[in-house]
C-alpha cells in the first residue's frame, strides 16, 4: 500500500476513481441514448473543466508559495532590522542554520523564524518603553531647567530619529544624560530652596510679606498644593538673586538707621539718667550695635514698626532733654571739674558753672551747643589724663616718698624711739624702709623732670599741675632741697661748736643740768601715745629754724593756687632738731664765746 501523500498513489487512486465515474457516465449516456458526437463533446468539456481546476489550483499554490516566501523574507528582514537596532549580534538566524544543514520548506523557515521575531519584538517594545520613560524624564527636567513646558522641534526630531537605535549603548547614554540632568535639577532645587530660605529670613528680620515677594518671582515658590513643582529655571534663580540683593540693601539701610537711633538713645539715656526699666523694651534693638549685618537674624528687629517705636522714644527724650538742659549742663560741668581735679588739670573757664548759668538764662547760647562743648572738653580732659597717666603715677610715688621723708624726720626727733615697747619694732622697720626710699628721691625727681620734658616736647605743650608747670615745681623742689641740705650741714657744724663750747664751759665751771634732759620728759611735738607705752610718729607741721625754707611739692602749689586742696597737708619739712636747745640760748652762748678774749671765761 502506498503511503499517504505520495503523488503516485494519489494519481493511481484518482485515475481509478475517474475511470469508475466515466464508466458510470457512459452507462447513463447509453441509457439516455446520447450520440457519440455528443458524448465526445461532453468528454472534451469535462476534460477542459478538469484542466481549469488543475490550473487554478496550481496558480493558487504558486501564489501561496510566493506569499509564504515573501513573508519569510519580510520576517527575516525584520529580524535583521531588530537585531541591528537592538545590537543583538550574538543571535544567529535559524533559517541560515537550517539551510546550511538540510533543505527546508518555506513553512519550516517561517515556523523557525517566528519565535525569534516575536522575542525580538517583545525586546523592542520593552526597550521602547525604557527609552520613552527616559525621554519623558529628560523632557520634563529639561523643560524645568529651561523654563519651557514643551521641548523644541530640534529635540523632538532628535528623539524621533533615535528610534532606529535602540541599543544598550544608546540606552546607557540616555541614562547618563538623565542622571546629569537629575543632578543639575537637584543642585538647582537646593539653590532655589537656599535662596527661598534666605528670603524668608530677611523678610522676617525686616517684617515684610514673604509670600508676596516670592510670588512676584514665581508663583510656584509659594505653592499651596503639591501638584505644582518648584520652578528651577534660570529666570527664577536670577529673580531670587535680585530679591535677595534688594532685601540685603534694605537691611543695610535699616541697620544703619537703627544704629543711629540707638546711638541717640544711648546718648539721651546717659544724659537723662534713664532707669533700666525704661531701656528694657529696646533691648532687642540695642543688640544690633554689637552684631554684624549677617548676624542680625531676630524676627522683626528691623521692621518699620520697631524703627518707628525707637524714633518715637528718641523724639520723646529729645523733648524732655530740652526741659532739663540746664540741669544737664551743670551735671556735665561737674563731671568735667571732677575729672580735672583728679588729674590736676585746670578746667576750661569758658564753661564755668556761673558763666554757663548766665548764658543759658540770657538765651545768648543754645544749651545743646553748650552741652556739646562741655562734652568735647570732657573727652579732651580724658584723653589728656590718659597721656599724663605715667607721669602722674610717678608724681604719686614721689609724693609718697616725700611723706615718708617727713615721717622719718619726725621719727628721728623722738628721743624715745628706741625705748622698748609694743609696736616699736614696727616703727624701726618702717624707718629703715623710709631711709631707703629717701635716698631714691633725687633720682625720682630727675627722672620725673626728664619724662616731663619729653612729654612736653612730644605734645608741644607745657605739663601743668594745678595751673603751675610741673618742671618749675620740680626745679623749685630741687633748689629748696639743696638749700635745706646746706642748712642741715651748717646746723651740724653749729652743733659741733656748741658741744665744744659746752664741754669747755663744763670743764671750767662744772656741769649743770642740760635743758635737753629737762625737756626730754615732755611728750615730743607731733607724737601721740598709742596706749601701750610706745609712741606712733605723726607728721610735723612746724619748723624750728624760722629761716629754713619750706620744701614745695605739687600739693603745696595746689594748696596755694586753688581751694580744692586746702585740707590736704603740705609737704613741708624742718631742719632736723637733734638737740632741743632754745634758739635764744644758743645765740647768746655763741656770742659770748666768740666775743670774749682767748682764755677768758664766757659770760654767764
Amino acid at each position: 500500500m502506498l503511503a499517504i501523500g505520495n503523488p503516485i498513489a494519489v494519481s493511481v487512486h484518482t485515475s481509478s476513481s475517474c475511470n469508475a465515474l466515466l464508466r458510470e457516465l457512459e452507462q447513463i449516456w447509453n441509457d439516455i441514448g446520447e450520440s457519440e458526437v455528443d458524448k465526445d463533446c461532453m468528454l472534451l468539456e469535462l476534460e477542459r473543466e478538469c484542466l481549469e481546476v488543475y490550473q487554478r489550483k496550481v496558480e493558487e499554490a504558486a501564489n501561496a508559495k510566493a506569499r509564504l516566501h515573501q513573508s519569510v523574507a519580510a520576517r527575516e528582514a525584520e529580524v535583521a532590522t531588530l537585531m541591528a537596532a537592538l545590537e543583538e549580534l550574538s543571535i544567529q538566524s535559524p533559517i541560515k542554520l537550517q539551510t546550511e544543514k538540510t533543505a527546508t520548506s518555506l513553512k519550516q523557515k517561517l515556523a523557525s523564524v517566528t519565535p525569534l521575531l516575536e522575542d525580538l519584538r517583545m525586546k523592542k517594545e520593552e526597550r521602547m518603553k525604557q527609552f520613552a520613560d527616559i525621554r519623558a524624564q529628560i523632557e520634563k527636567i529639561s523643560g524645568e531647567i529651561s523654563g519651557y513646558s514643551h521641548l523644541s522641534d530640534t529635540m523632538m526630531n532628535s528623539l524621533t530619529l533615535e528610534e532606529q537605535d535602540l541599543s544598550l549603548r544608546r540606552l546607557t547614554e540616555y541614562q547618563t544624560h538623565l542622571q546629569t540632568l537629575q543632578k543639575e535639577k537637584s543642585a538647582r532645587l537646593h539653590k532655589v530652596l537656599e535662596y527661598v530660605n534666605e528670603v524668608h529670613l530677611l523678610c522676617g528680620v525686616l517684617g515684610l510679606d514673604f509670600s508676596q515677594i516670592v510670588s512676584d518671582v514665581h508663583p510656584s515658590l509659594h505653592r499651596t498644593g503639591q501638584e505644582q513643582s518648584t520652578n528651577i529655571s534660570d529666570s527664577t534663580l536670577e529673580g531670587l538673586e535680585r530679591a535677595i540683593l534688594k532685601l540685603k540693601t534694605e537691611r543695610k539701610v535699616r541697620i544703619q538707621k537703627m544704629k543711629n537711633i540707638v546711638a541717640s538713645l544711648f546718648e539721651l539715656w546717659n544724659l537723662m539718667d534713664s532707669s533700666q526699666e525704661e531701656k528694657i523694651p529696646y533691648s532687642r534693638v540695642i543688640s544690633i550695635l554689637r552684631l554684624s549685618e549677617p548676624e542680625v537674624t531676630e524676627q522683626g528687629v528691623l521692621s518699620t514698626e520697631m524703627i518707628e517705636q525707637a524714633s518715637a522714644e528718641v523724639e520723646r527724650l529729645t523733648k524732655l532733654k530740652a526741659s532739663r538742659m540746664k540741669e544737664l549742663v551743670m551735671k556735665k560741668r561737674s563731671e568735667l571739674e571732677e575729672i580735672c581735679q583728679m588729674t590736676h588739670i585746670e578746667p576750661d573757664t569758658s564753661t564755668a558753672a556761673e558763666k554757663s548759668n548766665a548764658l543759658i538764662d540770657s538765651g545768648l547760647v543754645d544749651p545743646s551747643e553748650l552741652l556739646s562743648n562741655i562734652e568735647a572738653q570732657i573727652i579732651k580732659a580724658k584723653d589728656e589724663a590718659m597721656s599724663r597717666k605715667e607721669i602722674m603715677d610717678r608724681i604719686d610715688r614721689w609724693l609718697s616718698a616725700c611723706e615718708e621723708e617727713n615721717w622719718l624726720e619726725d621719727y628721728n626727733q623722738d628721743d624715745n624711739r628706741y625705748n622698748a615697747g609694743r609696736g616699736a619694732h614696727i616703727n624701726l622697720k618702717r624707718a629703715e624702709r623710709a631711709r631707703i626710699t629717701v635716698t631714691k628721691i633725687p633720682a625720682m625727681v630727675d627722672n620725673l623732670i626728664n619724662r616731663t620734658l619729653a612729654w612736653e616736647e612730644d605734645r608741644k605743650m607745657l605739663f601743668m599741675y594745678d595751673g603751675v608747670r610741673l618742671v618749675s615745681i620740680l626745679e623749685d623742689y630741687k633748689l629748696t632741697r639743696k638749700q635745706r641740705e646746706e642748712d642741715k650741714r651748717r646746723y651740724r657744724d653749729q652743733k659741733k661748736i656748741q658741744d665744744l663750747l659746752l664741754t669747755e664751759r663744763e670743764a671750767m665751771y662744772g656741769s649743770k643740768p642740760s635743758p635737753r634732759k629737762s625737756n626730754s620728759f615732755r611728750k615730743p611735738n607731733g607724737y601721740r601715745a598709742n596706749g601701750n607705752g610706745s609712741m606712733t610718729p605723726t607728721p610735723r607741721r612746724n619748723s624750728v629754724g624760722g629761716a629754713t625754707p619750706e620744701i614745695l611739692t605739687p600739693r603745696s602749689y595746689s594748696g596755694r593756687q586753688n581751694g580744692y586742696f586746702k585740707e590736704m597737708r603740705r609737704l613741708s619739712t624742718a631742719p632736723l632738731n637733734f638737740v632741743a636747745v632754745p634758739k635764744e640760748d644758743t645765740v647768746s652762748m655763741y656770742t659770748s664765746v666768740c666775743g670774749s678774749e682767748p682764755d677768758s671765761p664766757p659770760h654767764v
